[in-house]
């Protein structure tokens, strides 16, 4: 797949939501399906669900450079969208209110994305917006601290809400923050790996959730505190980029992967950690960024390919690779299904950069099942750090 087919891709995601969200009906347009034993709160979350994760994917696309004018037509459409939307959907008097206040837990969920799209795309999305709106959303963040996250990789959506707040010129709780980091120290177990709090679990949210996050916090504000600074410059980007290599590994020859975990409704998102790792120019240096972009794009179309991954609306459906509603657990809405956009996040480097630029590339697991080639063994890191 080339750039221009990862950009059809990423319009089918967004333009549905963002036209709706624009207009102030992206509630009543997305519909929400659910699981029959849902949570109501869970539903009246879905539009920020569908908002944040759509974001947190696209937002270093929506400020990226150099792009050809169409692209860039394109790009600024959508990202106009989302800042039309984000001006009355944090307007606690405006219908379209994405209840940040309250007591509903998930929120804080759905809102972490929302800080994370939203440091994703500084520059494009949060830079242009009027003075009032950035003060509401400010305010959306604070709005949050009432909520006690689950003692898992929840601590992290407490963190990123308070870092996009410290870095955005807001009253963030440093605590809050330094506290996520702390544990997810402590439930690291080693290989690039950590534990969803204290047990480990055979799952995708290191991807999802844990490396994302933790990457992104430390690199907005690690400067506040040397020991924030000294866990990115030590661990984190050295653990990113030896989970970016085990994810590279796990890409079957036909783009599928282990059917393995809660959220497989969230496709191509579980390799955001991969996705991320190729952003930040933090592969490693067995990957070349070609052969990345040769894997995630086998996985994008195994996952948003089928027909019946769509609505005839164009919005997404409940499943991994068409419509399997039985995939959806309890917690899952059709705006969770969003975070797939993760997995788009290297259309924020530039079409000349060498993800882009370079001829396709068989990725690992072609070259050692269909090509058998003569590939250098596996590794573990060192001491496990």
């Amino acid at each position: 797949m080339k750039r221009s087919d990862w950009i059809t891709y990423a319009e089918r995601l967004a333009r549905p939501v963002l036209e709706a969200a624009a207009k102030g009906q992206l509630s009543e347009n997305l519909a929400a399906q659910c699981h029959a034993e849902v949570d109501p709160g869970q539903k009246e979350t879905a539009p920020l669900e569908a908002m944040g994760r759509l974001l947190a994917g696209l937002g270093p696309w929506f400020r990226a450079r150099d792009l050809d004018p169409s692209e860039a037509a394109l790009r600024d459409e959508l990202a106009g969208l989302a800042r039309t939307a984000l001006d009355f959907q944090s307007d606690p008097d405006h219908p379209a209110y994405l209840h940040f206040r309250g007591e509903e837990t998930q929120t804080l969920v759905d809102a972490a994305f929302l800080a994370h799209g939203l440091l994703r795309g500084k520059s494009a999305l949060w830079d242009p917006l009027p003075n009032p709106t950035k003060t509401r959303l400010h305010q959306a963040m604070l709005d949050l601290r009432n909520r006690k996250p689950h003692f898992n990789n929840w601590l992290l959506f407490g963190a990123m809400t308070e870092s996009f707040l410290l870095a955005t010129g807001g009253p963030g709780d440093r605590m809050r923050i330094d506290y996520a980091l702390r544990q997810h120290e402590q439930w690291y177990v080693g290989d690039g790996t950590y534990g969803d709090g204290p047990a480990y679990h055979a799952d995708y949210y290191n991807a999802y959730v844990i490396h994302p996050m933790l990457t992104d916090i430390l690199r907005e504000v690690g400067s506040y505190d040397p020991d924030w600074q000294e866990f990115w410059d030590q661990r984190q980007r050295i653990r990113l980029r030896r989970a970016a290599a085990i994810q590279e590994r796990m890409i079957a020859p036909d783009g599928s992967f282990p059917v393995l975990g809660r959220s497989l409704c969230y496709r191509c998102g579980a390799f955001q950690t991969l996705a991320q790792a190729a952003l930040l120019d933090l592969l490693p240096p067995e990957l070349p960024p070609a052969q990345v972009r040769s894997a995630l794009s086998a996985v994008i179309k195994r996952t948003l390919s089928p027909t019946a991954s769509w609505r005839n609306d164009n919005f997404l459906q409940i499943g991994l690779s068409g419509h399997q509603p039985s995939l959806g657990e309890s917690y899952i809405t059709t705006g969770s299904l969003y975070l797939a956009a993760c997995a788009f996040l290297p259309l924020g480097l530039s079409p000349s950069s060498a993800f882009w630029s370079g001829p396709d590339q068989p990725w690992t697991s072609i070259r050692a099942w269909d090509l058998s080639a003569d590939i250098p063994a596996d590794h573990a890191l060192a001491n496990g750090r």
